[in-house]
């Protein structure tokens, strides 16, 4: 439920992508829109993906299963009282800093595309408070194992900046077609919000709204807060470094990899999130108050993970050949057309191509940080993201501004370096994670044998994407490219489930019925 939900509003966020590039491209304008909304989404990942799960759902799902549920209205409404102080200061604050957060965000920006990215930012920090308060939601639907309203709520909002974007319509100048789509992200973050609100109101109903720090649970809660919110900001520190490195690359690119990062960041939301999120409930009630595990608890976590792992794998393999082999046809069904070039998706293939490095690390190393955080640790994931975030910093510098220049390649291939220097980094973290957690639980991956069949399908099935593009008669970057990711999709499924994938059946099964 948690995939499905994500699939939706990750459907309609592609719509929302290709809607983008067409009416902004990949120039100034669209520069200044990628760097602008890099605050909502470093917030709502720091609150809802980060601070929220490692904190507050483990101790709700805790007492929820242990049928404290008077308890854990008072977490809940503990909770929404401090992130409302929270939203509150940080939008004041936000507004006021904008001109200072843009030189932090984007220093390369001069003239009017910084001007114009500090106009954009102005507008939409309303709209982030208002995302943020919907990661509470967010929280409360997951713990009650309701996931997939929660997950799909994102498509109000990319409804609403299509809607403005189509409203502006492509007579206008791209400065005011970019201001037209903030706005309409404004509405867009209410939308998100007010769906939610119907389901979750029921279920924390008679919740006080107040900090007592008087409760375990709310102390439980802050104390645990602060290292997941310093972990996860550290992690969102790595993409504002991108952003920064990015602006100093050639016009359009930070536009380029901000279309790249909505494609690669499918298979590590569809997959990594979806699994990790529906484990870590499940994970915390599991490991029970304390994070000390029996014999048999440790046990049904090995299991847990090691389920989550194959299905991690079996997914986002042959989502990294694709973007290695097939990146120029996903750019080009996706974001092909108006202003958004050919030349443009070429572009997007190579950054592609770096991501493809470390998507099986990033979505894996997410289920073992939901492993730990059901454990109650928040701190050994906040030293492992810190290691990650300073190798990427200086592996992203050199190899985006520097190498390039080193292997003779032209400029716009820093937009590949910097993503194959965030896989490596992500590898080093998923090493650490991994080590980390068999000291508590046992070790527990992938097989070797298991890893082997999936990559020899997902190689046959781009040798078979390629015949289709090389003699197939059928022209258009959106028909070519649907015939050649149909034929991808299916022959990595048939070749699997011939070489005796678990995963494979399964999935065959869900399909035919």
């Amino acid at each position: 439920m948690v995939a499905a939900g994500i699939f939706s509003s990750r459907i309609v966020g592609f719509i929302r992508g290709a809607a983008v590039a067409h009416f902004l491209g990949a120039g100034a304008a669209a520069d200044a829109w990628q760097a602008a909304f890099r605050i909502p989404n470093f917030l709502q990942n720091l609150f809802g993906e980060g601070a929220l799960s490692a904190s507050f759902i483990p101790v709700y799902s805790s007492l929820l299963g242990q049928g404290r549920e008077k308890e854990a209205r008072t977490v809940a409404g503990g909770v929404i009282a401090l992130l409302g102080l929270l939203v509150a200061s940080l939008v004041l604050l936000g507004m006021l800093a904008t001109p200072w957060l843009m030189s932090v965000i984007a220093p390369g920006f001069e003239g009017e595309r910084r001007e114009l990215a500090i106009r954009l930012v102005r507008i939409v920090f309303p709209g982030t408070g208002l995302l943020v308060l919907s990661a509470w939601c967010l929280g409360v639907l997951n713990s009650h194992g309701r996931f997939y309203l929660a997950y799909a709520s994102p498509v109000a909002w990319n409804i609403a900046i299509i809607v403005a974007l189509v409203a502006a319509g492509s007579h206008r100048s791209g400065s005011d077609i970019a201001i037209f789509a903030a706005w309409g992200a404004v509405a867009g973050s209410a939308l998100q919000l007010l769906v939610q609100l119907p389901a979750v109101l029921p279920l924390v109903r008679g919740m006080p709204l107040g900090l007592s720090l008087a409760d375990s649970g709310i102390r439980t809660v802050l104390s645990r807060f602060g290292p997941a919110f310093v972990t996860r900001g550290v992690t969102q520190i790595g993409g504002y470094v991108d952003t920064i490195i990015a602006s100093f690359l050639p016009l359009g690119m930070l536009a380029s990899l901000g279309y790249a990062q909505l494609l690669s960041y499918l298979p590590i939301s569809l997959f990594g999130i979806a699994v990790s999120a529906a484990e870590l409930p499940a994970m915390s009630r599991t490991a029970g108050d304390t994070g000390e595990l029996s014999n048999d608890a440790r046990s049904q976590l090995q299991a847990r993970l090691a389920r989550g792992l194959r299905q991690l794998a079996y997914f986002v393999v042959p989502s990294a050949v694709a973007f290695l082999a097939l990146g120029h046809v996903l750019a080009g069904v996706l974001f092909q057309s108006g202003r958004f070039t050919a030349r443009d998706s070429m572009i997007v293939w190579t950054i592609l191509g770096g991501a493809a490095v470390g998507l099986l690390a990033a979505t894996m190393g997410r289920l073992f940080s939901s492993a730990f955080y059901a454990l109650r640790d928040t701190h050994t994931p906040l030293r492992y993201a810190t290691i990650r975030v300073a190798c990427n910093i200086a592996f992203g510098w050199f190899a985006a501004l520097h190498l390039p220049r080193l292997l003779g390649l032209p400029p716009d291939w820093g937009g590949a370096g910097l993503t194959a220097a965030a896989g490596l980094a992500a590898w080093l973290e998923f090493a650490l994670l991994r080590r980390g957690l068999a000291g508590r639980i046992g070790a527990v991956g992938v097989p070797v044998h298991f890893l082997v069949r999936l990559w020899l399908a997902a190689l046959l099935s781009a040798a078979a994407g390629w015949a289709v593009l090389t003699w197939v008669p059928v022209s258009g970057p959106r028909p070519v490219g649907v015939l050649v990711l149909l034929t991808y999709g299916t022959i990595y499924l048939l070749v699997t489930r011939v070489l005796g994938v678990e995963e494979a059946r399964t999935l065959a099964g869900r399909l035919r019925r």
